[in-house]
């Protein structure tokens, strides 16, 4: 991606704003600097319980950004928020994951995009429900505040908000003749667009227009193996090279975005928001490197993977009627290429050398090609294949909320929406020129939700919220699969595999005001869950193994695909229903101290395993659920010149639901990604997050957290059972006992620090942020090749703002230290043979100019 492209993805965002000056030409003057010189923190207002309360009157365990401090941090999607929120991991999806969110907050969260699975963090747009992983990593377009609820919202936000829910809420239109513009400049050629306009049609109706557009080159080399290291046994790729050595990149990035909000109020009681939104992605492959390759282990442990052994590129095959071994990748000698660390560019595990890297840093260079050349034979007659280096998506949404105050103690609300997507994206799974995993995926979802809402009180005594939910959703997923690692060699489509659900449910939840100082709420909400998935497996051509070209027994080489018999226009259902219950009381000791008690439900949605390799791996699962004991405090100390809010929590986790890569109940244990209830667990923990204005013009912000996690199941020989044998005896599975949930560090803190100077010709502001996060598991099985480390990430702002708050010049600088990290770490030892990585970025900076009018 070129600079003239990266401009050329603003192009939205900057028509959006261009207008705003003939809007705003006779808007007042904002008054004052824009940075904030109060020393006492400011009430942000939140909407957690269906209602507005203050953040510090509200007894849940919440983080609330409002705009003015996303805009200082540089904040522009929801995975950099939650860096500085306790116990909330959130990162984009790795390559076979496409444009989507990884999201857990305190230990629950989902991991796999598959619409068979549900998530563990319920994601909502002006309370608008997102239901799938895949268009759930938001850009920040025109917001008021974020809301991050950390525990079971099982009554207030329903089900698969199990670890908690992330909220975000747009600005409204005002009508007021305002508008923005910001562009940026930075490294990898990055440009961003960013505008906003707010339109007074009429003295009660208003319109808003947003958007954005961000263009970014990639910063992980493609490099041709055969070109950069001519004395290797590696032919040249011809094919996807087109004679480049550096063929190309991943990581880049070409973004737009666009919002139009519409708000009616034609008299006090009647209020209507509408809004519309799309946003389209044609972004190069997420990045992946090659961390180490060698031997291929055993189940279950995989304690035998050699990363200094040579691996196995070969597959058993019958060719011109006799059995032979086809080499995935032919070497310029005519004997097969083996999969090594010679592949591995970077770190103690590679040993590439004699090459010619073009000047990359060693680290950021993957020898992906995206293609299998491997020659066809009987078994694996679908050769070459070559899969898609992008990711790409289009997606639109239209969001509807109506409040009527029907008397000054009653209003109804209702929310509805529609929103649809297309997302595509390509693997190289092995990261390597050897053809071991190569896919092609799409995804294609669309989803109506209607809520309805009856809010009420009486007095100062009681008030609380009855209602009802709909949600009607269907998502199709296509893929081609290639996997030459699998005995024999399967190569087939992958669907359309259709995965229509429905969910209702019913919800109150009400308060009490006995005195001025105490608060007792209750809250009930019934859900009813009912999900399909039809599996289609067929060769690439379009035929269907099956019994006539498959024989009885074990899986054939005379023909293709004959693993996969059976496994199509098979329907598996589940359908369930559950109640979920909330109690918390609390008190008000002072103007400064809030303190509160509760017990919550929540509950992730059950369903089938989407990816069986044999019919016996085809197995359903339960949903998991949450009830969690907690008690915390709100205060605002010193004059509100500290703000101190913290809570400690203990969770009953059952039925957990993690993808197993190893299937010890099946004929076929690997390669297995089957979700299961692997078991039961206790968590423990405890948040703190404070805010400090010592003298005016510092603000010191920052949070900790600390999470237990045990395991309560059978084990044997420090596993998890995993089932049990046709005697009775337990099964030994592949998750340790001591082990802890993917993506969830034990530790985690954040610290950010911010001066502002106020002078004649405006306000010069300097923050930093830095967050650490403790080392973590990328799967269930807990192995040491899928951990990653325990860092530090430090970023840096300056900027000035007039004294109008007309003009603000920024310099940001993300990963000041330059920290080599991994966002995802993929261990497939016992499939593939490899361990690869997502790298973040290093060090980046940006220079960025707005203007308000």
């Amino acid at each position: 991606m070129r600079v003239k492209d990266a401009l050329s993805v603003g192009f939205l965002a900057l028509s959006t704003a261009i207008a705003v000056p003939a809007f705003a030409q006779n808007a007042p003057a904002s008054g004052g600097a824009a940075a904030s010189t109060d020393e006492a923190a400011p009430d942000i207002v939140v909407t957690a319980q269906f209602r507005e309360t203050k953040l510090q009157d509200t007894p849940i365990a919440i983080t609330a950004v409002n705009a003015k401090l996303l805009d200082e941090r540089g904040q522009t999607n929801i995975a950099a928020v939650a860096a500085q929120a306790p116990n909330v991991s959130l990162r984009p999806q790795p390559q076979n994951g496409g444009s989507g969110l990884i999201a857990f907050i305190r230990g629950v969260g989902q991991t796999d995009f598959n619409y068979a699975l549900d998530p563990g963090v319920g994601v909502y747009i002006d309370d608008v429900y997102i239901p799938t992983l895949s268009s759930s990593l938001l850009e920040l377009i025109d917001l008021d505040r974020v809301e991050i609820l950390r525990g079971p919202q099982g009554t207030l936000a329903g089900k698969n908000a199990i670890g908690g829910a992330i909220k975000l809420f747009s600005a409204k239109p005002r009508g007021d003749g305002k508008g923005s513009l910001r562009v940026e400049y930075g490294s990898f050629n990055e440009v961003s667009v960013r505008g906003m306009m707010d339109i007074g049609i009429t003295d009660n109706l208003a319109l808003r227009v947003s958007g954005m557009g961000r263009g970014r080159d990639g910063y992980v080399a493609m490099l041709d193996y055969g070109q950069t290291h001519p004395n290797s046994n590696v032919p040249q790729n011809n094919t996807r090279g087109s004679g480049n050595a550096d063929y190309g990149t991943m990581g880049g990035q070409n973004v737009i975005a666009a919002r139009a909000a519409l708000r009616w109020t034609p008299d006090d009681k009647l209020e209507i928001n509408i809004s519309g939104d799309y946003t389209r992605e044609r972004s190069e492959a997420i990045p992946t490197v090659l961390l180490a390759a060698g031997k291929i282990c055993s189940a279950p442990t995989c304690t035998n993977f050699d990363p200094n052994s040579t691996g196995v590129s070969s597959s058993p095959a019958i060719v011109n009627g006799t059995m032979t071994s086809v080499p995935w990748l032919v070497g310029k000698n005519g004997q097969p290429v083996n999969m090594s660390c010679a592949f591995v560019p970077a770190g103690k595990f590679g040993c590439d050398t004699g090459g010619n890297l073009l000047g990359w840093d060693p680290r950021f260079v993957s020898y992906s090609n995206f293609m299998d050349g491997m020659a066809t034979s009987t078994t694996a007659p679908f050769k070459p294949y070559f899969s898609l280096p992008l990711t790409n998506f289009n997606g639109w949404g239209i969001h509807g909320n109506l409040t009527y105050s029907i008397t000054d103690d009653v209003q109804f609300v209702y929310i509805g929406s529609y929103r649809k997507y297309n997302s595509k994206f390509g693997q190289d799974q092995d990261a390597t020129p050897i053809p071991v995993a190569q896919l092609d995926n799409q995804l294609d979802h669309h989803a109506f939700t209607s809520e309805v809402r009856l809010n009420f009180k009486s007095g100062d005594f009681l008030e609380g919220t009855v209602g009802g939910f709909y949600l009607d959703q269907k998502g199709t997923y296509t893929a081609r699969v290639d996997l030459n690692y699998v005995t024999p060699t399967i190569d087939f489509l992958h669907g359309p595999d259709t995965t229509p659900s429905s969910t209702k449910a019913l919800f109150a939840t009400v308060t009490l005001h006995p005195t001025s100082a105490f608060s007792l709420t209750g809250g009930l909400r019934y859900t009813k869950d009912k999900k399909d998935y039809t599996y289609f497996r067929r060769n690439p051509d379009g035929t269907v193994p099956n019994s006539t070209t498959c024989p009885p027994g074990p899986p054939s080489f005379g023909s293709s695909n004959c693993l996969l018999a059976g496994i199509y226009n098979i329907t598996g259902s589940f359908a369930g229903d559950r109640w979920d219950w909330r109690i918390v009381g609390d008190y008000r000791f002072s103007e400064q101290f809030l303190a509160y008690a509760s017990v919550s439900t929540g509950f992730k949605g059950g369903g089938v395993n989407p990816r069986p390799f044999v019919a016996d791996q085809r197995l359903p699962f339960n949903p998991e659920t949450l009830t969690t004991y907690e008690i915390g405090f709100k205060s605002d100390l010193f004059d509100r010149k500290v703000r101190l809010n913290g809570a400690a929590f203990f969770n009953k986790y059952d039925n957990i639901i993690l993808a197993k890569a190893v299937c010890t109940e099946s004929v076929l244990q690997s390669p297995c990604l089957r979700p299961a209830n692997i078991g039961k667990a206790d968590v423990k923990g405890f948040e703190l997050e404070s805010t400090i204005r010592p003298v005016k013009g510092l603000t010191i912000d920052g949070s900790v957290a600390y999470l237990d996690f045990k395991y309560t199941s059978p084990a044997v020989n420090g596993y998890l059972v995993s089932g049990t044998t046709s005697s009775g005896a337990p099964v030994q599975g592949a998750v340790p006992a001591n082990g802890i949930t993917p993506y969830t560090p034990n530790w985690t803190w954040s610290i950010g620090t911010q001066y502002d100077y106020v002078t004649d010709v405006g306000t010069f502001s300097a923050r930093i942020d830095g967050n650490y996060q403790g080392k973590l598991y990328t799967n269930a099985e807990n192995t040491s090749w899928g951990t990653i480390k325990g860092h530090f990430l430090a970023d840096g702002q300056i900027f000035w703002r007039d004294s109008k708050d007309d003009w603000k010049i920024s310099l940001q600088v993300r990963n000041i230290f330059n920290k080599y990290y991994f966002q995802t770490i993929s261990d497939v030892t016992n499939s593939l043979g490899v361990v690869s990585g997502v790298p973040a970025l290093p060090r980046t900076w940006t220079l960025g100019v707005s203007r308000n009018f």
